[in-house]
């Protein structure tokens, strides 16, 4: 098993393994472990999610599916020539990433999509790990503000030099770093985040990679 991607059965954190029991006594057909990483392992661009979603990635094994922000997401990926193919919500589809890869910042689904510091600190070396065997990647997208820190942690950046903000952009230890809102159903469904900023977003990131000589293939 690849340092960064943790084990399916990971077992790093008791409070996440005794969730994942508990849910597949109900659902043994779900995938029910650590999500690994998705996408090109060449990419440029890492997208970089808070944790599994109880129906979406915990469900279906595959980071940011199974559920609203998956379908979210994905359809931007599409729009901005970052994914082809056709997306489906449990996962049998030939949806494909551009250039692009996506993963968390926590593996396991955390109960009530709350994770402790604890716990991300725990799965921090995963995030390292990733970063760390992707010699093309020049961009990071984080899909809201947990993400945000964490990859702050994650590469020693205090986080007062680099605030959140949605649509804010920084450079740090090489990489353009890009923000944006949570492309969760609330998030949308109160317009606190449209299809149209997500686009706007996903089009600087994929403009940076192409300004710095590397154009998605």
């Amino acid at each position: 098993m690849s340092r960064a991607e943790p084990p399916k059965g990971c077992r790093r954190c008791p409070r996440l393994v005794a969730h994942r029991r508990t849910l597949a006594r109900a659902h043994p057909d779900w995938w029910g472990g650590a999500v690994p990483s998705f996408g090109a392992a060449d990419a440029r661009i890492l997208i970089l999610g808070l944790a599994p979603g109880r129906m979406g990635a915990h469900r279906t094994g595959r980071a940011f599916t199974g559920d609203d922000s998956g379908r979210t997401l994905f359809e931007a990926l599409t729009r901005n020539g970052l994914a082809s193919g056709t997306y489906d919500s449990d996962g049998r589809d030939d949806i494909a990433l551009q250039n692009t890869m996506i993963t968390n910042a926590l593996r396991c689904l955390p109960p009530d999509n709350r994770p402790t510091g604890e716990e991300l600190s725990a799965c921090r070396p995963f995030l390292a790990a990733r970063i760390a065997a992707l010699p093309r990647l020049r961009a990071v997208l984080c899909v809201g503000r947990v993400a945000h820190e964490a990859l702050l942690r994650c590469l020693d950046v205090p986080q007062t030099a680099a605030p959140f903000e949605h649509g804010a952009e920084h450079r740090l230890n090489g990489l353009q770093v890009f923000d944006s809102y949570h492309c969760s159903r609330y998030n949308m469904n109160t317009r606190r985040l449209t299809p149209s900023m997500l686009d706007a977003v996903l089009g600087r990131v994929r403009d940076a990679i192409m300004r710095d000589g590397n154009a998605p293939e």
